[in-house]
């Protein structure tokens, strides 16, 4: 339960604006259908994700429409309503046409009352700012740990320094006939201590330029989701990347497959959805289950097998010689952060 009652960002417009870029609370709630593209959500779309009528929320959009609009919810007409309508595939002889954002649909969360899925996105978020506050500050400076080669050439070389070179200058000092030969191991041993040093140095460089990675965070989301979540998280990517006539199936009664749908292009396209423990791959049995699903009963144009883990050598060999394509934890990853799966593309 939120701390703060929801009726704060009800009655606060400042509060609401300080939250409204927190657009990942939406899909903590429940899954928000978008527009192809990716960016949108008509009225209806809005209606239907709060449950609510149309009429709800037009009534809404009429008196905050100033709010909304700075949110980015705008009204497409001329030109420009035509032109989104062909870059989109939407079907419609509307002279207008009300777009949301994310951002403005959260603003309508924060604003509409007889919700229930609006009330959960505030209390999600109240939830979240009051962990904000109440944590403790950490002001310390943190550096980054050393791998273990770090360690291991930093420990050898703290050896060579302190231990190996100096007892090299007590034999040369006591030393006779061996005089040269020390002199000489002392100063190879020298060259190896700096060499450590100088790699030391270049692999810190190296860390240092290679940067954070760009998909931080995405499959600990990903991870954290349910498999009905999962199955509803694959349809959104699907309608991302144009597909159309999506159906999330799942459960029993499915027929083998999680989500079907159709390629800009007009190819059906049937997903298998299987949402694993990193260690656990996909095995080759799973894979002969899908193939049978979406050749002899579904006869699709497109078979993915979407999982949040690797395939097994047998299973790739399965998927590679029956023309199934997998998509695993790390091409997942890169999917979800924007980069449009191949297969999906209209030739």
């Amino acid at each position: 339960m939120s701390v703060i009652n929801d009726a704060v960002l009800l009655e606060s417009r400042s509060l609401r604006a300080s939250v409204v870029e927190q657009t990942d609370a939406l899909d903590k709630v429940k899954v928000l259908s978008l527009l192809p593209g990716g960016m949108h959500v008509t009225t209806a779309m809005v209606a239907a994700y709060f449950r609510v009528g149309i009429k709800a929320i037009r009534s809404l959009v009429l008196d905050h429409r100033d709010e909304l609009e700075a949110s980015g919810y705008r009204v497409l007409t001329g030109t420009e309503l035509s032109s989104f309508k062909e870059l989109s595939g939407i079907q419609s002889r509307t002279r207008t046409l009300a777009l949301f954002s994310r951002r403005a649909v959260l603003n309508v969360a924060m604003l509409l009352r007889d919700s229930e899925v609006a009330r959960q996105v505030r209390t999600y978020l109240l939830d979240r700012e009051y962990v904000a506050r109440t944590q403790p500050v950490d002001n310390c400076v943190h550096s980054e740990p050393e791998s273990l080669d770090e360690r291991i050439d930093r420990r050898i070389t703290h050896i060579l320094g302190k231990t190996v070179v100096p007892m090299f200058n007590a034999l040369i000092e006591t030393s006779g006939e061996q005089h040269k030969e020390l002199i000489s191991l002392r100063d190879d041993v020298k060259k190896i201590e700096r060499k450590l040093r100088d790699h030391h140095h270049r692999l810190r460089r190296l860390e240092q330029a290679r940067g954070p990675r760009p998909y931080t965070g995405i499959m600990a989301s990903i991870d954290a989701m349910n498999w009905r979540e999962f199955e509803h998280h694959v349809a959104v990517l699907l309608r991302r990347d144009g597909c159309t006539d999506i159906v999330v199936h799942g459960g029993p009664g499915d027929r083998g497959v999680d989500v079907t749908a159709l390629t800009a292009d007009g190819r059906s396209v049937v997903v298998q959805c299987k949402s694993f423990a990193p260690y656990r791959p996909v095995w080759s049995g799973e894979l002969q289950k899908f193939l049978g699903a979406a050749r002899v009963q579904h006869q699709a144009d497109v078979a993915l097998f979407v999982a949040t883990t690797s395939f097994t050598p047998d299973a790739r060999a399965i998927a590679e010689t029956h023309g199934i394509t997998v998509v695993d934890r790390g091409h997942l990853e890169k999917w979800s952060a924007g980069v449009p799966l191949p297969i999906l593309q209209a030739d």
